[in-house]
Order: structure tokens, then C-alpha cells, then sequence
């Protein structure tokens, strides 16, 4: 006689809980296309069990849509994002107490059916449970944290003016760089840029400056005022002719490729 025991696998939910409140009722609404080729978030380790990450609701257009709506309930006249979520991949390496987290989700402002983009998270995000003993946790509040802050950069900044029919969303990345300075300039302009625009037309704002304390870590950007800037308003800075990009985790050095800039990776 065998006999068989069977144990389910558990799982971390990613909820999103953290505001997204549109201050100043410029959205009207928010819609998510859902492009990703594999909807299988992954899993990763935890006290030598495996935990699957699984948003909340896996309706995720629904989720996302409803949780903007939860959070405005007064509503602008004039602006309609669109989020386009392409990628979202959890690995574990296993026995290492490493793990990393993929995301990439791209905002855009609908206008009369042509799209115009706005911003973009491109990062992979390392964890190691030496630091972070609870990993699927921390995942979970990251990917939260990515979408939130992708969602309120996106209220504020300002659209590149390149249209992009629907049908061509899928190749936003090569109509978008044609019209992109920052691509073809032999060194970036030092400066702070307080948006994906500004940034792609070289263009820093003036009086702006980053912010380091006494051991050369920047601690934030100051207006003309010398008062701190909310993260809301920062895309990030040029120094040295090198990019930094504020994420959920800080600043951090932008790499380059045909496509564009991108955060490698950061490690919590």
C-alpha cells in the first residue's frame, strides 16, 4: 500500500493597497493592457519552501482599473493613461538565497486613439535573503511599489510628442527612439530632469541641483528654493555625463542600449 501526501504550494499575494490618489484630478481614467507572454509570475524560496507570487486578483486589468478607480472617485476632464505592462518575472536561484524580479511597464496618454508615451520602469531588482529574510514579501511590496510610482510619476509628466497608433504599441520602443535625443548626443547634459521628456530632449531644469550629504550620497534634488522636490516630480539626474534614475530603492545609474536607458539592477 503507498500512500500520498499532498501539500499546497503556498503563496504570496501582491496587493495594491498603496495610494494612487490623483491629487489634482488631471486623470479622467486608467487602463491597463496586459501584453505579457507568460502570465506565471514564478516562485522563489522561502525557509526551504517554494512560494508562488500571485497578484490579489489575477484579473489583473480589472484589478489595476478598479484600484485607480477606488482611489479617485473625483476625476479630471482631460487625461486618459494607459499603462502597458510587458513583462513581469520572478527567479529563484536555488540554494543561494538569491532571487530577482524583472519588470517592465511603460505609461502613455491616450489622445483621440493615438498614444503618446510618458514614461517607463525597465529594471530587474536583485534579493538576497541574507539582507532580506523574507523574500516573497519584499517582492511583493517592490512590484507594488514599481506600479505605484510609475502611476503617480505618470499624472505629472509630460508625454513625448510622438504619435503611436494602437496597433503599433507593441513597437513603441523603435518609434519612440527615432524622435529621441538622448540617443544620438555623443554625452548627456549634467542637470536634473524632472521628467522622461526634459530627459529625452536634454533639456535639465534650471536652478534644480542634486542634493548629497557629507559622504557624497545623494540624499535628494532641491528646487531653485533649495526646498526638496517630491519624488513625484523627479525622473533624475545627469552627472558626469552619466544617468541616475530615481526608483522605488533611490537613484540609480541608467545603462544604454539601442532602445534606450534602463536601471540594470539594484539589490535589497
Amino acid at each position: 500500500m503507498f500512500s500520498c501526501i499532498l501539500t499546497a504550494q503556498k503563496t504570496e499575494y501582491i496587493k495594491l493597497n498603496q495610494s494612487i490618489k490623483d491629487k489634482f484630478s488631471r486623470v479622467k481614467s486608467l487602463t491597463l493592457i496586459d501584453n505579457r507572454t507568460e502570465k506565471d509570475l514564478g516562485t522563489v524560496t522561502y525557509k526551504k519552501e517554494n512560494v508562488q507570487l500571485k497578484f490579489e486578483n489575477e484579473d489583473l486589468k480589472k484589478y489595476v482599473e478598479d484600484w485607480f478607480a477606488n482611489d479617485n472617485k473625483t476625476k479630471g476632464n482631460n487625461n486618459d493613461i494607459v499603462l502597458l505592462l510587458e513583462e513581469i518575472r520572478i527567479d529563484d536561484f536555488k540554494n543561494t538565497g538569491l532571487a530577482k524580479a524583472k519588470v517592465k511597464i511603460s505609461s502613455f496618454i491616450n489622445r483621440n486613439g493615438k498614444y503618446y508615451f510618458i514614461n517607463r520602469y525597465n529594471s530587474t531588482v536583485d534579493f538576497n535573503s541574507k539582507l532580506t529574510p523574507n523574500i516573497p514579501r519584499v517582492i511583493s511590496v517592490a512590484i507594488e511599489t514599481i506600479f505605484s510610482t510609475l502611476i503617480k510619476d505618470s499624472y505629472s509628466h509630460i508625454a513625448l510628442s510622438t504619435p503611436i497608433a494602437e496597433s503599433d504599441l507593441h513597437n513603441y520602443e523603435e518609434i519612440v527612439g527615432k524622435n529621441i535625443k538622448y540617443l544620438t548626443v555623443p554625452e548627456l547634459t549634467n542637470g536634473v530632469y524632472k521628467d522622461f521628456r526634459s530627459f529625452s530632449l536634454q533639456k535639465p531644469e534650471e536652478g534644480y541641483y542634486v542634493d548629497k550629504n557629507k559622504r557624497g550620497k545623494v540624499i535628494g534634488i532641491k528646487n531653485r528654493e533649495d526646498l526638496l522636490l517630491s519624488a513625484e516630480y523627479v525622473f533624475g539626474y545627469v552627472e558626469d555625463g552619466k544617468a541616475y534614475r530615481l526608483t522605488p530603492v533611490g537613484f540609480l545609474e541608467m545603462q544604454k542600449d539601442d532602445k534606450g536607458y534602463y536601471v540594470v539592477s539594484s539589490r535589497l
